[in-house]
């Protein structure tokens, strides 16, 4: 049972990258493309006082973050800037926002943490352009 659960790995890291990666890059498209979105977030992004520039770093960060995710490309370094994002906003908004909001950031925390030690499975363009 286990040597079959173990071949199924591959795809286990496949769905970790695409659950991570589709929420990030959602979100993240919403902080961006949409008209004056980007100028908003990073407002709200000053008024818990963080620098105006890290708001254009987390936005950019969930939207090409979660792209490259999906895709399996550059996926450790993508993981680890949406694990650093996804800690910061737990420990800026989350804490303060209850139970829902938290425990949905944690997890897609944990799920960034866990595809930053294991890598991108051998489902990734990581793997198939040999970068690891």
């Amino acid at each position: 049972m286990t040597k079959w659960l173990n071949g199924l790995q591959p795809f286990g890291a496949l769905l970790m990258r695409l659950v991570l990666g589709l929420s990030m890059a959602v979100h993240g498209y919403e902080r961006v493309v949409p008209h004056g979105a980007l100028n908003h977030y990073v407002h709200y992004v000053v008024t818990l006082g963080v620098p105006y520039w890290l708001g254009y770093v987390s936005a950019f960060t969930q939207f090409v973050g979660g792209i490259l995710l999906v895709v399996g490309l550059l996926t450790r370094l993508a993981a680890g800037l949406v694990a650093v994002n996804m800690l910061a906003a737990f420990a800026l908004v989350g804490i303060h926002q209850g139970f829902g909001i938290y425990n949905y950031i944690l997890a897609l925390a944990a799920l960034a943490i866990m595809l930053l030690f294991y890598g991108p499975g051998s489902l990734a363009l990581d793997r198939n352009i040999g970068f690891n």
